[in-house]
């Protein structure tokens, strides 16, 4: 599963890679309109709760494959090469510039975010549209030498896509049944994909939601998670050198936690992932797994053997072990369940799993 750091040139999306994987860029990178990739590590307070209160030998975040896009420029968008890589991903984080500096150009001559998103949008829109069309183009011809049932439906089902890129609306929008989702299943549409849009702030502008809640009303039939970033100052954050100082930092600049924690999470969200957790002495560890995984399809993310020898699982919510503080309190208090082969697993579940092979 991958996401994709999109966005124009100087929005900050090179800070912004740097910052969730903590790579180190090489002069060829800096240079290079290739992609780059890298894995991000989950930073989830829940996680750093359980290592806490087990303090095992070993801790393990989950992390999620990250990459970083070139530069969205008019040329890159004729030539179309930037589409491809993007149709690749599984969602899209389009980094976008929200801060004023005047020794930093801006490729269209000014700062205005909502015309940045919209742009960005109606290129990934029009995509979409020329391969509809040009797929439209292909079946006509195909229809003409013969009636084909399933190419007739394809069709179908393609000009309700085209009616709703028309309308400037994402496919990500529409419900489609079974069937639709298996006739487009291998087609490269950009806009069927989930949307993070990340504002990249000024340092003054940290604590000003105005735009963030502008943004959040003005696309919230669109499906897009909107965070605001100040990468200027994340930067500062992780160069410190230890967590007291940062947190020093933080509670200066009236911030709860740093905002690229909150990024990896939403990137979680929009991959359809959700967080289990396995704990002991050894090691506490944070899995992900898709939204509506039954225990068995879990328990295979840890190893295949568990999943094919799979007996059941102990579960305990997070919620009843932050409430209580220990698994010894949730036994007695008879919060540690026994779940089966149908047991669909929930966000931030405590699992152990019981298997024979």
């Amino acid at each position: 599963m991958k996401i994709g750091l999109i966005g124009l040139p100087q929005a900050g999306k090179k800070t912004l890679f740097r910052l969730l994987t903590q790579y180190t860029f090489s002069e060829k990178d800096l240079v290079s309109s290739k992609t780059v990739e890298s894995l991000a590590q989950i930073k989830d307070p829940r996680f750093d709760h359980l290592a806490s209160a087990y303090k095992p030998k070993k801790i393990t975040r989950a992390r999620v494959d990250i990459e970083l896009l070139p530069n969205l420029e008019p040329d890159s968008i004729e030539k179309g090469n930037i589409f491809k890589d993007i149709s690749e991903l599984d969602a899209v984080c389009h980094v976008v510039r929200a801060f004023n500096d005047d020794t930093v150009y801006h490729i269209n001559g000014s700062v205005d975010f909502t015309r940045d998103i919209d742009s960005v949008n109606s290129e990934l829109i029009l995509n979409d549209l020329l391969f509809i069309e040009k797929r439209l183009e292909r079946i006509e011809n195909n229809l003409k030498r013969i009636k084909d049932v399933e190419a007739i439906k394809e069709k179908e089902l393609l000009l309700k896509l085209k009616a709703q890129l028309d309308k400037e609306l994402p496919l990500r929008l529409i419900n489609l049944t079974d069937q639709e989702a298996k006739i487009i299943t291998s087609y490269p549409f950009i806009t069927a994909k989930k949307m993070i849009v990340v504002l990249n702030v000024s340092e003054n502008e940290i604590n000003n939601t105005v735009n963030l809640e502008k943004l959040n009303k003005e696309y919230q039939d669109r499906d897009i998670y909107i965070l605001q970033i100040c990468a200027k100052v994340e930067s500062e954050i992780a160069e410190l050198g230890t967590n007291q100082e940062r947190e020093e930092f933080l509670t200066v600049l009236g911030i709860k936690e740093p905002a690229i924690d909150a990024l990896t999470r939403t990137c979680i969200k929009a991959l359809d992932l959700i967080s289990f957790f396995t704990v002991g002495s050894d090691e506490v560890r944070q899995w992900l797994v898709k939204a509506n995984s039954s225990a068995p399809v879990a328990a295979g993310v840890i190893h295949s053997d568990l999943q094919k020898g799979f007996i059941r699982a102990e579960v305990m919510k997070y919620a009843d072990f932050s409430a209580l503080g220990s698994e010894d309190k949730l036994r007695q208090a008879g919060k540690v369940s026994l779940k089966g082969k149908d047991y669909i697993v929930e966000d931030g579940d405590i699992m152990d799993i019981k298997f024979n092979v």
